[in-house]
């Protein structure tokens, strides 16, 4: 037994979650309060900040006289604060988010005195199966945590190996960041119970000394803990007051034989809490889209614009790094919290919006005000239909879309505008009052293109683009003024529109380039598409000549991929009560499942030739709530339509789905399933630079039943069937691995449950948030299926997730119209099999100047991935993921890389 102990005074602190963040930030500046008055007071005295710079922040934006207190506290290494930024839940963000948060964090921490080298992660609902490699690649060789460690880890250490074969060191805080409180209990009696402690342990030990993490949630320990730890050892104890980083460089072994590889998702030590994956449906789709915008933004800034926008990407990720903290984006916080992170992510998407427009603003002055410009934010060359706004064609023509180098394509019309804006009827002396209307040359939206004035007349003439030359206001309003003196009574004013459609336009774009395009009058109707077979359909079928969908009686759908596998039976929808909370599902004891619809109808909307379209409308008799005592499903149902729109475009190899229905019923989970031709034994999901295969059943052991629901971030695919996603989603093999069933909606009524018959303990207070059953909101959800018997791999999944989850970026020319359209330009290109290109973005430094870094992982187990990047540089350096340089190379035409299997490689590119 091991016979010395090392004690970690910590505390852990959730940002916000059962109170919102400036609740919790009032806590934690008295907190942080005790910890400097304790350690300037006592020498002994040592702290760890849980690992997240974000409560260094907070604290200091209400005490800034004390940042220097803070810095001498880190210099003297008393004081251990960062890496990160937030402690994030891994699953519900991006690789690149999880990057970033270990950047600004390291970042913020060097401004103190420097980062504790750690990869601290205490509280997280499960770990992600790269984390060790961005560790590495930061330079970090050590990792602390808790939840999810398999079962074969019997000691307090093992090796946490990546994908890619990077591997750290990590603690295993087997009884929780908590466990030394128990022994701190009764102070005069420590050493007793160190000793009983030590006993009961003594297996996970090894011979290493105790590691007592004395600390809990939202607290600052006892200013007299050093004291009492003082008097244990001076009864003959062997006891030191350390930080974690302290700890794990002069205490421990470094070396350990047991290695884990890839994710952490392991019941068997502790609760990892899967059901939060699924809750609060919104807050994932807007941390899906916050980092999608910001990642076009970057991308765009980099590439065209003269405006460095830094500090307000920097601003962007910062709310959004925020949002990812794991009492946040999970939705397990109060309905006035989520409401908090919901408008936060709402603001980082605003503003990485502004940047990501004013740098298209650049590249759109070239353009003429009667074309478009269009930038793909993906490094491949793409071909997309685009929806735009334009002038109707005359009775019997057609539309026709022109580029720069002439060549024509077929355009199809979505929808007609009414060309009436307004009638009115009025007295001669109130035509003043009309003209207030009018600001310069803008009405309604539009710009005045001329307009006509005859006794007891006034029509206004309204465009987009005027072509009637100079428009002056203060003569309309003399003139007006005149006619209205010389003719009183009543008056008709008419405000008309030129008549405006909606187009859909197919573009041919470069990689991460530009293209332009003008919508024209042809007299030759356009009726197939030029370089694809045309989209199709029928009252029940769609069709593009790789993929067809049937509508099936059940209206469930039949999809045939490229291949011809063919996928029977998609769409079922299986509603089920749900008596859990934002923790953990748990069906209530007399569940009623439904999925037979009462109602089916099917629309065909359009019938191609670029992008053809069904709606399929299936009402279904949803139980309104549980009973009152939660165990019952009631026999009072809600009548609720679930739309589902099928889509197929030309040249697409998937068919697009999206699903909406307005949720009437409380508690309960709706999902969204794929029948499999054939049984299988394995799913795989994407996210966090990884492709991860799981299996029908998760390890058990702990008080929480191992429910097999899993994350997916971009894609998930099991036997024949790939599913593309817009957003982190849940999803779970069913039937013996013969559906594959993806979580549209889970509606529940409280954050923790006190008896939960899936889970032995509380994951929190019983306190209820009506907000989480998003009553009275539509749901909706959007994914694209891709039928291959070659999996994920030979649906080349990777890229067409991109391309579904990333469209192209479309604004209007300011140029003069009727100019010439810009020829196309192409920006930076990425060759390469299986290759994800999570960041472009601009960056600087004081020696070698600005450049533009890009970031790719190689998404497969190959032994090695070639790939070529071309663009505008001549030198390529390597860095590490904190940006510091590890080699240069001079470049001539394309810069080659070969990554090895799930490799994620930065280089900076000038």
């Amino acid at each position: 037994m091991t016979d010395s102990a090392v004690f970690v005074p910590h505390f852990h602190w959730d940002r916000e979650w059962y109170e919102p963040f400036q609740v919790f930030r009032h806590r934690l500046v008295a907190a942080l309060d005790t910890v400097l008055e304790t350690a300037e007071t006592d020498p002994d005295f040592r702290f760890t900040v849980d690992g997240q710079m974000a409560a260094i922040e907070d604290y200091l934006e209400m005490r800034p006289e004390n940042r220097e207190r803070v810095a001498a506290l880190v210099a003297e290494g008393r004081l251990a604060v960062g890496p990160w930024l937030i402690l994030l839940d891994e699953f519900l963000c991006s690789g690149e988010t999880i990057v970033r948060n270990l950047q600004m964090g390291w970042a913020a921490a060097a401004e103190l005195g420097g980062a504790m080298p750690i990869g601290y992660l205490p509280d997280m609902f499960g770990h992600v199966a790269q984390m060790p490699q961005i560790l590495a690649r930061a330079g970090i060789e050590h990792a602390a945590l808790w939840r999810g460690v398999p079962g074969s880890v019997d000691g307090h250490a093992f090796n946490w190996r990546a994908p890619d074969g990077s591997q750290v060191r990590t603690e295993f805080l087997f009884d929780g960041y908590d466990n030394g409180l128990d022994v701190l209990l009764v102070p005069d009696r420590i050493g007793r119970a160190l000793g009983d402690y030590a006993e009961m342990t003594a297996e996970r030990w090894g011979g290493d000394p105790v590691l007592a993490m004395a600390g809990t949630d939202h607290n600052a320990p006892d200013p007299q803990l050093a004291s009492w730890l003082r008097q244990a050892a001076a009864e003959g104890r062997a006891i030191t007051i350390a930080t974690l980083d302290e700890y794990l460089r002069k205490h421990v072994r470094d070396e350990v034989s047991a290695i884990v590889t890839g994710e952490l998702r392991s019941h068997v030590r502790g609760n990892i809490l899967p059901g939060v994956l699924s809750v609060r449906l919104g807050l994932k789709q807007r941390m899906a889209v916050a980092e999608r915008t910001v990642d076009h933004a970057e991308r765009m800034n980099a590439l065209w614009s003269r405006r460095d926008d830094s500090p307000f990407l920097n601003l962007a990720w910062h709310k959004i790094i925020e949002s990812t903290a794991h009492d946040s984006v999970v939705g397990s916080g109060t309905d006035e919290t989520c409401d908090q992170v919901a408008a936060r992510l709402a603001e980082a998407a605003q503003t990485a919006r502004a940047v990501r427009d004013t740098a298209l603003t650049e590249p759109a002055e070239l353009v003429p005000s009667d074309g478009y410009l269009v930038a793909n934010p993906l490094p491949f060359d793409r071909s997309v239909l685009v929806e735009v706004d334009v002038v109707a064609p005359p009775e019997g023509s057609a539309l026709i879309a022109t580029t720069a180098d002439g060549s024509t394509a077929p355009v199809q019309l979505i929808s007609e505008a009414p060309t009436v804006l307004s009638d009115e009827r009025m007295d001669a002396s109130q035509l003043e009052r009309v003209l207030r209307r009018i600001h310069r040359r803008e009405l309604f939206g539009r710009q005045i293109d001329h307009y006509e004035l005859t006794p007891g007349a006034l029509v206004f003439h309204l465009a987009e683009v005027p072509t009637s030359g100079p428009f002056d206001l203060l003569i309309l309003r003399r003139e007006v003024a005149a006619a209205a003196a010389e003719h009183p009574g009543e008056w008709r004013v008419l405000t008309l529109e030129e008549a405006r459609a909606t187009a859909l336009v197919p573009v041919n774009v470069p990689a991460s380039g530009l293209a332009s395009f003008r919508v024209e009058p042809s007299d030759r109707p356009s009726v197939a598409v030029p370089s694809h077979a045309p989209a199709t359909a029928t009252d029940r079928t769609l069709s593009n000549g790789l993929v067809e969908v049937a509508v099936a009686a059940d209206g469930t759908l039949d999809l045939t991929g490229p291949d011809g596998t063919v996928l029977y039976g998609v769409g079922r929808l299986v509603d089920g009560g749900d008596r859990g909370d934002s923790y953990n599902y748990a069906p209530p004891a007399r569940d009623v499942l439904v999925s037979e619809p009462t109602e089916i109808a099917v629309e065909l909307v359009e019938n191609g030739p670029l992008r053809a379209r069904l709606r399929v409308t299936r009402v279904y008799a949803w139980p309104a709530a549980l009973s009152a005592d939660r165990d019952v499903r009631g026999e009072w149902t809600v009548p609720t339509p679930v739309e589902t729109l099928v889509e197929v475009r030309a040249g697409e190899p998937f068919v697009r789905v999206s699903t909406s229905f307005l949720n009437q019923s409380a508690d309960h989970r709706l999902r969204f399933h794929v029948p499999l031709p054939a049984p299988v034994t394995t799913s795989a999901s994407a996210g966090q630079f990884a492709v991860t295969e799981r299996g029908l059943t998760a390890e058990g052991g702990w008080g929480e039943y191992p429910l097999p629901t899993f994350p997916a971030g971009s894609f998930v695919s099991a036997g024949a069937a790939n599913v593309l996603l817009d957003h982190s989603s849940e999803y779970e093999l069913v039937g013996d691995g013969s559906e594959l069933a993806i979580t549209l909606l889970r509606a529940i009524g409280s954050i923790s449950v006190n008896i939960h018959p899936l889970r032995d303990e509380p994951a929190a207070s019983e306190i209820p948030v009506p907000g989480a059953q998003d009553l009275g909101m539509r749901i909706e959800n959007r994914f694209a299926v891709v039928p291959s018997a070659a999996g994920w791999q030979g649906a080349n999944a990777v890229a067409l997730a991109e391309e579904f989850r990333n469209d192209v970026l479309v604004t209007r020319g300011t140029a003069p119209a009727g100019g010439q359209l810009p020829p196309d330009t192409p920006g930076l290109r990425i060759d390469g099999e299986d290759v994800l290109v999570s960041a472009v973005r601009r960056v600087t430094d004081d020696e070698h100047g600005p450049g533009t870094e890009v970031r790719l992982t190689a998404m497969s187990d190959r032994a090695a991935t070639t790939v070529s990047v071309t663009g505008s540089f001549s030198e390529a350096a390597t860095v590490d993921l904190l940006g510091r340089a590890i080699s240069r190379t001079q470049v001539q035409d394309a810069l080659e890389l070969v990554l090895g299997p799930w490799e994620i490689h930065s280089v900076v590119l000038r």
